[in-house]
């Protein structure tokens, strides 16, 4: 009997994500030789509170982007909704009541774009790519005219809560773990299956009868949720809003994206290495600043870190 060719292989085709598992230890390696007080609880959860609006933003790109589509307005989301909390709190008085007021309508402001999003781009069948690049110009431009600077408090109760603990765990611990959760929920679903599908074959979707438009609209929903969500751990870690804090994240939830194995073709990858990607970008970025290079070298050596990574991918999966 041939063992070899029994014995079971991982696919780095299927398993994607260990690639960036593995360059995501060999980052904290570096970043614990460069920072020695890495491994500790409190530089842990400093980091953790760094990275979790990235990881929030994300797990949402990655709903978008296995359905074949993709989200450039994430980011102006984000902005939307943090300047639209903070501003409705203080016009609401300022107190524990405006925030119980101001959280869900942010939220809503944030479904509601995704919805605008979704109906463009799966009703009316526009460009995903040149529909959310112009939705991210207009939620952008509605930021800015909400709060046309940074600035705006919330109570302090806000971010107290939202650095402290419950039940001994931190905050910012368990919104990762219900977004996990919510993750493997739908991982095992049946909508989960229909959005590969759909992504993988967009035409044979159709043709097999699979509801296309609303799994594409249900994706751009998810995505805006996590990075309403996002929106408010960022006025959480402020305290304030910054109509201009968006953009960044557009561009790095798609990175974190395609560092953790998901194809921006479609039908393939998962969230988990969606989660690797984004702790990748922010060890990067805590490796360029530990390691004291000259601010003008710092995006170079970023660039050149990340591309590392991309590349190891596409050769070892080439080789596979």
């Amino acid at each position: 009997m041939n063992t070899a060719a029994t014995a079971p292989r991982w696919d780095l085709r299927r398993h994607r994500w260990l690639l960036a598992l593995v360059f995501l230890v060999i980052l904290f390696g570096v970043n614990g030789v460069l920072q020695p007080s890495l491994f500790s609880g409190e530089v842990l959860a400093s980091n953790l509170t760094s990275f979790l609006p990235l990881i929030l933003v994300a797990i949402g790109q990655t709903y978008v982007v296995l359905a074949g589509d993709i989200d450039l307005s994430a980011g102006a989301i984000i902005a939307l909704v943090n300047v639209s909390v903070v501003t409705l709190v203080e016009s609401l008085g300022g107190n524990n009541g405006a925030v119980m007021i101001a959280v869900p309508a942010g939220i809503g402001i944030g479904l509601l774009c995704g919805l605008l999003n979704g109906i463009c781009v799966a009703w009316f069948r526009f460009q995903p790519l040149v529909t959310t690049f112009a939705t991210s110009i207009i939620f952008g431009g509605a930021a800015l005219w909400v709060l046309p600077q940074a600035g705006g408090m919330v109570p302090e109760s806000f971010w107290r809560t939202y650095s402290g603990s419950i039940a001994g765990v931190r905050v910012t611990f368990l919104i990762l773990l219900v977004a996990c959760a919510m993750a493997i929920l739908l991982a095992r679903s049946v909508w989960y299956r229909r959005l590969l599908a759909t992504g993988g074959n967009l035409v044979a979707a159709y043709q097999t009868g699979l509801p296309v438009a609303s799994l594409r609209l249900s994706a751009y929903v998810i995505s805006a949720l996590m990075a309403s969500i996002a929106a408010l751990c960022l006025v959480g870690e402020t305290a304030s809003a910054d109509p201009l804090l968006g953009p960044s994240f557009t561009l790095s939830s798609v990175s974190a994206v395609v560092l953790g194995g998901t194809a921006l073709a479609g039908g393939s990858g998962g969230v988990l290495g969606s989660i690797l990607g984004a702790l990748i970008l922010g060890l990067v970025n805590n490796v360029v600043f530990f390691a004291g290079l000259p601010y003008a070298m710092q995006d170079l050596v970023k660039g050149l870190i990340i591309l590392a990574a991309l590349a190891g991918g596409v050769l070892v999966s080439r080789r596979s």
